[in-house]
């Protein structure tokens, strides 16, 4: 099965009890949709879960806003939670990540003056113009 999302928080690497690194992110998956009787569009979200259990490494590059394109098997879990409800969530089990477009680096630049280094030596322009 093959789905496209956007991430929606950065990866996290977890170890299980016997060393092994899993990958677990979240995605989000935009549809829109007209009513059959209605040209209004409708618009959905769905929530994925995700595991990746190959590579550690690529976290570093699962940034919250990056979009993907996943392949693997889907799953659900369902359970009752303690009030008594039943509750369930989509859960997508990885084998292949494609980044699509990678998040932007947002981080903002600290203040101070970083403006260029001179060199001790100054040295003439030789162009000709």
């Amino acid at each position: 099965m093959e789905i496209t999302g956007r991430l929606t928080r950065d990866a996290v690497v977890a170890k299980t009890a016997k060393e092994r690194q899993v990958v677990n992110f979240s995605i989000a998956v935009n549809d829109t949709y007209k009513t059959k009787d209605s040209n209004e569009v409708k618009k959905i979200v769905t929530f994925i879960d995700c595991s990746y259990w190959l590579s550690a490494g690529v976290a570093q590059w699962l940034k919250k806003g990056a979009m993907v394109e996943l392949f693997g098997r889907i799953g659900v879990n369902a359970y009752l939670s303690s009030e008594g409800k039943a509750v369930g969530s989509l859960t997508f089990h990885t084998s292949n990540i494609k980044i699509l477009i990678f998040a932007s680096d947002t981080q903002p630049v600290q203040s101070g003056n970083f403006s260029p280094k001179k060199s001790k030596k100054e040295e003439p322009d030789d162009l000709p113009f």
